[in-house]
């Protein structure tokens, strides 16, 4: 298996919340999450969570011992916790947290991970590509954002009212219901998407974080099949480079809150293996 990947902060100078890697046969990328200016909560931050994380569920997939994902995840996302409950209040709902996926492939098999909203592609030989995500979040926030409807912008009415939104979206993270994501609690893997696959006929697989998805769900510069066409032909960096663009085309046409730009990585992975 053949992997290529960047990733690329929001905001140039800002630490880069979003972390990808790659061992011998699985690939991991994260999103992290978290609360700007909240350091009395977690003194490490979002971006040391994500890459903590992410080093440790290597460690763990290089180590090939025969667990499964979920107890990968599990044990990965305890021992983070652990290296920082006594100093941070890790049980804070606006502590640091992150999406996970991770793909692995070995023999005639491969199998992935989602936790969040990331997004797997498989690029099959032939029909449409396979994209798996966990739409909980999305669900949720759609659910909750009902709150806001016809109260304008600016207004005291508005504040209070996304404020309440906020409140009650935290109240559904990690619950049954709701949605999950790797933070302070183990149990969540248990919580994760999971399935495999037959590796015959599949040329590859491309991982997006959030950031890097806005080239198909919020700009519609191109469908999935378009974006595993860029990726054969250009790698990860172009993506993000044309998502990159349609944010600055965004903020110079005024509108600001659509082209904020958001930490953005791709991971294209070249299945080689093939079998009668």
């Amino acid at each position: 298996m053949h992997v290529a990947m960047t990733t690329s902060p929001g905001t140039p100078g800002q630490p880069n919340q979003d972390f990808v890697g790659a061992v011998p046969g699985a690939v991991v990328l994260l999103d992290g999450a978290g609360i700007p200016g909240t350091e009395s909560i977690c003194r490490h931050g979002v971006a040391w969570y994500t890459h903590s994380l992410g080093g440790a569920l290597l460690g763990r997939l290089s180590r090939d011992g025969g667990q499964g994902l979920v107890t990968i995840l599990s044990d990965a996302i305890e021992q983070i916790a652990g290296e920082h409950r006594f100093t941070c209040d890790i049980r804070n709902p606006s502590s640091p947290q992150a999406t996970v996926a991770i793909f692995r492939s070995g023999g005639k098999r491969a199998e992935f991970l989602m936790l969040a909203d990331s997004v797997l592609v498989l690029d099959k030989a032939a029909g449409n590509p396979k994209v798996i995500t966990d739409e909980r979040e999305v669900a949720v926030r759609r659910e909750c954002s009902a709150i806001l409807d016809g109260i304008a912008k600016g207004t005291p009415g508005y504040d209070q009212a996304r404020e309440a939104y906020i409140e009650a979206v935290r109240a559904r993270r990690n619950q049954p219901g709701g949605y999950w994501i790797a933070k302070d609690d183990p149990r969540a893997a248990t919580e994760a998407r999971t399935g495999s696959f037959a590796v015959r006929d599949l040329p590859g697989v491309a991982m997006l974080s959030n950031g890097a998805g806005r080239i198909v769900d919020a700009y519609g510069l191109a469908r999935w099949p378009e974006v595993l066409e860029v990726l054969r032909a250009s790698g990860p960096g172009e993506i993000i480079r044309l998502v990159r663009r349609a944010e600055a085309n965004d903020a110079a046409g005024g509108r600001p809150g659509a082209g904020s730009p958001d930490d953005a990585t791709v991971a294209y992975c070249r299945i080689a293996a093939r079998f009668a």
